[in-house]
């Protein structure tokens, strides 16, 4: 299909980041429409060029694009998916996809009964670490277990400790990024988890989070993430019969190691992770091919979130609901 006309849903620091790659990275797509809710922060957007609506439903509605991308707080995902499929305009939807397993079911169904698709921006894919981890994965056999580890400084934003519109704190909004690395570089899937969290500086959501995995085939794995440091780091770890690869796609390096001799990965310079799956997106309508992550991929990460919620709160071991 033709992609030009980009309408954007959001327009805060990350909205912005969109914003700035499709203005100045992709000479054949033009922003032609932005929506954010404060109308004195929407004002200096009518300069260039692209309709402004303090609504997103009427940029949908009136705003005559030809694909959206949104980046609002997940609550808000289900009416935008709805809304975007009742138009039949494609989705580049940011993560999490969903706020909660109730509005996972209502967007999955929903886009299984179209044809119009929505592809959800799992950015960390597009990691130069991530990618170089991906390339040498057969080198070190069959996955026989892996553990990851996200750090960051406290958020400054505001509506991420206000469950009604986060849906939850770093379990959801950072882990879905570690859940789907690990089922992205190990092939597998997550069967079960057993979840610990805390909120040490946070209010009404969790700020810390630590799980133990259970993966198809019987590998284990672990994910610990925090954010309340001034250090920010993404440690990956994976090990199989022949070696493990070791990284941090924060600080950009990686190793490959076998007995205590440990090689240095061509990893190659970081990369600007929103341009290149804005780059997907457009490729994928333009060719008629399918979302290369496509709406289910980032629903089964809000699946393993949801389960790891309910492993904290009742101290139980609990399966991965599958939503498919």
């Amino acid at each position: 299909m033709n992609v030009e006309k980009i309408g954007l849903i959001g327009l805060g620091k990350h909205g912005v980041r969109y914003a700035k790659h499709i203005r100045e990275d992709f000479p054949g797509l033009r922003l032609h429409a932005v929506s954010r809710r404060e109308p004195q922060r929407l004002a200096e957007w009518r300069d260039s060029g692209a309709r402004t609506f303090s609504d997103y439903r009427d940029l949908i509605a009136q705003g005559d694009c030809d694909a959206l991308i949104a980046v609002v707080p997940p609550h808000l995902h289900l009416d935008i998916v709805r809304r975007a499929v009742g138009a039949g305009l494609p989705l580049l939807l940011e993560k999490p996809a969903a706020p909660d397993l109730d509005s996972a079911r209502a967007m999955a169904e929903l886009v299984t009964a179209s044809s119009v698709p929505v592809m959800v921006a799992q950015t960390l894919r597009y990691n130069a670490v991530v990618r170089a981890l991906s390339a040498q994965r057969e080198t070190i056999g069959p996955i026989t277990s892996a553990s990851l580890s996200q750090r960051f400084e406290p958020s400054s934003l505001d509506w991420l400790d206000d469950p009604r519109r986060s849906g939850a704190g770093i379990a959801l909004h950072t882990g879905v990024h570690s859940f789907d690395l690990l089922r992205h570089l190990t092939g597998k899937e997550i069967v079960a988890v057993s979840a610990l969290t805390a909120s040490l500086r946070t209010q009404r959501t969790e700020d810390s989070c630590a799980v133990a995995l259970e993966l198809s085939g019987g590998a284990l794995a672990t994910v610990s993430l925090s954010r309340v440091t001034k250090g920010r780091s993404g440690h990956i770890e994976l090990s199989g019969a022949e070696g493990t690869l070791a990284a941090d796609h924060v600080l950009n390096l990686g190793y490959l190691i076998r007995g205590r001799d440990a090689r240095p990965l061509e990893v190659g310079p970081a990369v600007p992770t929103v341009r290149e799956i804005v780059g997907d997106f457009v490729a994928a309508l333009r060719g008629s091919t399918a979302m290369p992550i496509p709406l289910s991929e980032g629903l089964a990460a809000v699946a393993v979130a949801s389960a790891c919620l309910q492993s904290a709160a009742t101290g139980l071991r609990v399966e991965v609901p599958r939503l498919a």
